[in-house]
């Protein structure tokens, strides 16, 4: 009888174990009833009291934009009844809706949780070719009060429909911010009526960089770009938001990140300009003067129209990348040190920012910053935004202050999504979906109370390379549907492949909003292993159902005939594996390839004197000697990164070799601080420890990956040492002087 329970419980759905919904973000608990509802143009809605009349507006637009026809609102044998009833549903943001045969119930805890519930009916309705409805029970509400979305729109001006589009594509997917990124170097993006210059010149840059900034020398189009929202098209976008439950955070960046600001009021500037709006990608010494008591007046001003505009309870105020180097020479700045009994530039960054908190509780407002603002000392009512791991924001919960996990490793959309070569340019990182997915905000290292002081967790999208909205909605779909699921549903009782299960299900409804996004259903993933010393195997994967791999080891393109791929491929020789997603005989996606160079070093033991930091660190050293050398998307596995520290690696080749040729590739990105060594060492040994040099290496002079390859007389050797002299201290007028630089190296290759 148990057993006979199972399986009933089982093939009705009971719980979240059971059978799943095709919803996104995974509602907290769903059950699968018997029987189906079915939607006409018969149907009609009902609400109670609570209901505010703009909801059930939209609440007919939208089924109408999927249905083509308009329900009417009545108050007897309505057939959908929107309920709002705070004792049913407890908790905040919450819904239950409940699908019979005959009817549809939802009940929201409050108006936000009656919205979502119908960006759910939303959702099931989208799924249904034949709008017949799944019979079932939703218990659902978020795991986190801040789920937000940021757009940068000084880089690239988006205009008013599209801001729109987006607001519309968080709301359904239960995002309840989106933070409006307005000021930066490159651009002025709000009207202030007070301030006319902003929007004059601010506003506008003489030309935008062509392809990527990583290409030397930098390319211009030469044509005058810019724009601005009106303070009256800035009302009518916070109007549209809060409609659809979500608050609009404004960014007004300070001190740093004000180049186009200063274009238009130069002497706000310690130097007195002249400036012009940054036409490139990057950080710029020229920052607000710290000590120019005008700095604080013309902000104030700013913030007064800002706040103006903006009901959110927060104000976001940047605070990240300045540079000290102009308050290091600025009289101003340095006698406001003395004034203030300031005992350095970073303190001077506290004060500005505290001066301008204090300056916003005046209005009622907190502000939010970037995890910068905790050097020098946190203001007391700030909120950090940790963007450059979560360390910052795990230090800020132990201050006690509130946080937003959005840490670029794991959720910056202006990052590659997959290796495949046809990717649009992007900023550099590889950031997939499945890693986007596998972010967990809340920190182990910290306490259930410090814990609690993290209000949520946001995706970040910067527009250095997002030229149009088709570009935009690429990077940023489907990975933002994976932070929403983040943000909202329960940490347990969620996989990464019940989701891909769920996002091709939502598939009908990118489609129909008419989203660009990026379809990963049919993409390879790989696993390069090392089995043993000089033997190499490579696994592919495919999440698409019913699919078969079929692969070619000779560097031709794979054919419907080709080998199909059952069990990790080993790898011999050097090679190039490619390969392509089948449905029957028909190719689903892009190729895949991957090239291997198999040499003497190949899976052997490895030692490194120093171990890698940051996004570089790798559980073994045998990346190093895969036979998978590195690429410019830099955060593969493949790079070894070593933070203002000395490389040093010790191969074994296991038993003496003849050896003539050691070749190794350093990654030189001085924008991202990945600097060449300053000397490079190559040495050999036979019993390990008597090592004689037989190559040196000091110039690198490729701004990108240098193949380093070291040749010489053939020489007998069991051991292989690479010492490289790392730059220590980034020079100043350099991208983050004053800083550790980094030293990357990749794969070791003994010939």
């Amino acid at each position: 009888m148990k057993y006979l329970v199972t399986i009933v419980l089982f093939f009705i759905g009971f719980g979240n174990g059971f059978a799943q919904s095709g919803l996104i973000p995974q509602p907290v608990a769903y059950h699968r009833n018997s029987g189906e509802f079915t939607l006409t143009a018969l149907a009609k809605l009902s609400s109670d009291s609570g209901v505010p009349a703009a909801l059930l507006k939209l609440t007919q637009e939208q089924i109408h934009s999927l249905t083509g026809f308009t329900l009417p609102v009545s108050s007897t044998n309505a057939s959908i009844s929107l309920k709002i009833d705070s004792l049913k549903v407890s908790q905040p943001e919450g819904y239950h809706l409940r699908i019979q045969p005959k009817s549809i119930e939802l009940i929201g805890h409050d108006q936000a949780g009656l919205f979502y519930g119908v960006q759910s009916l939303v959702q099931l309705i989208s799924q249904s070719s034949d709008l017949r409805l799944p019979a079932c029970s939703i218990k659902d509400y978020p795991r986190f009060s801040y789920r937000g979305m940021h757009l940068d729109v000084s880089r690239h001006w988006f205009r008013v429909p599209f801001i729109k589009k987006y607001i519309d594509l968080l709301a359904q997917y239960k995002f309840n911010t989106f933070h409006w990124h307005l000021t930066d170097d490159q651009g002025w993006r709000i009207e202030i009526k007070r301030y006319p210059q902003l929007q004059e010149t601010a506003a506008f840059r003489s030309q935008t960089l062509i392809g990527h900034k990583r290409e030397l020398p930098h390319r211009f189009d030469g044509k005058k770009y810019g724009g601005y929202y009106t303070q009256d098209e800035v009302r009518e976008v916070v109007r549209y938001a809060a409609q659809r439950h979500i608050t609009i955070i404004p960014e007004i960046e300070m001190p740093g990140h004000a180049l186009a600001a200063l274009s238009a009021f130069p002497a706000l500037g310690c130097t007195g300009g002249p400036y012009q709006a940054a036409t490139f990608w990057g950080i710029f010494d020229d920052v607000y003067c710290a000590g120019n008591d005008s700095t604080f007046t013309f902000l104030q001003h700013v913030l007064d129209e800002v706040v103006e505009l903006f009901p959110s309870k927060y104000i976001h105020i940047g605070g990240d990348e300045c540079p000290k180097t102009r308050w290091k020479s600025c009289p101003k700045c340095q006698a406001r040190m003395k004034h203030e009994g300031l005992k350095d530039e970073h303190e001077l960054q506290s004060y500005f920012i505290q001066r301008m908190e204090k300056y916003l509780l005046t209005k009622n407002r907190e502000i939010i910053g970037w995890d910068e603002i905790l050097e020098g000392g946190l203001s007391p009512g700030a909120t950090v935004m940790s963007w450059r791991g979560t360390e910052g924001g795990i230090e800020a919960m132990r201050q006690k202050h509130k946080a937003i996990m959005t840490p670029e490793m794991f959720v910056y959309f202006d990052f590659y999504q997959s290796l495949y070569p046809q990717e649009q340019v992007a900023a550099a990182w590889y950031t997939p979906l499945s890693k986007v997915y596998s972010y967990e905000p809340v920190p182990d290292s910290l306490t259930q109370e410090e814990a609690s002081y993290l209000l949520g967790v946001q995706g970040n999208v910067w527009s250095e390379y997002l030229s149009t909205d088709a570009k935009a909605e690429y990077m940023i779909f489907p990975r933002a549907l994976a932070v929403a699921e983040i943000a909202w549903s329960p940490k347990t009782g969620r996989t990464y492949t019940d989701f891909l299960r769920r996002l091709r299900k939502n598939e009908s409804l990118l489609k129909r909003l008419k989203v660009n996004y990026a379809k990963v259903f049919d993409e390879i993933t790989d696993t390069v292993l090392v089995t043993a010393p000089g033997k190499i195997q490579l696994r592919l994967k495919t999440t698409l159902p019913q699919a078969t791999i079929r692969y070619t080891t000779d560097g031709s393109e794979p054919q419907a005939t080709s080998s199909i791929y059952t069990s990790a491929l080993p790898i011999p020789k050097t090679q190039t594996i490619r390969a392509a997603v089948f449905q029957g005989k028909v190719q689903q996606g892009r190729v895949f390839e991957k090239s291997f160079t198999i040499s003497k070093s190949t899976g052997k033991p490895l030692l490194l004197a120093t171990a890698p930091k940051g996004n570089f660190i790798t559980s073994s050293s045998l990346v190093a000697v895969n036979g998978v050398q590195g690429t410019a998307r830099y955060n593969t596995g493949e790079w070894l990164g070593f933070l203002g520290e000395n490389a040093e690696w010790t191969l074994d080749l296991q038993k003496t070799e003849t050896v003539s040729e050691i070749r190794i590739n350093v990654l030189k990105y001085h924008w991202q601080r990945f600097w060449e060594p300053t000397a490079l060492h190559m040495l050999v040994s036979e019993d390990g420890k008597n090592y004689r040099e037989v190559y040196q290496y000091k110039d690198f002079p490729i701004n990108g990956i240098n193949e380093i390859k070291g040749q010489f007389q053939p020489t007998r050797a069991r051991f292989i040492k690479i010492k490289a002299e790392n730059k220590g201290i980034v020079p100043a007028g350099e991208y983050g002087a004053d800083n550790k630089a980094w030293l990357l190296m990749d794969e070791l290759i003994v010939n």
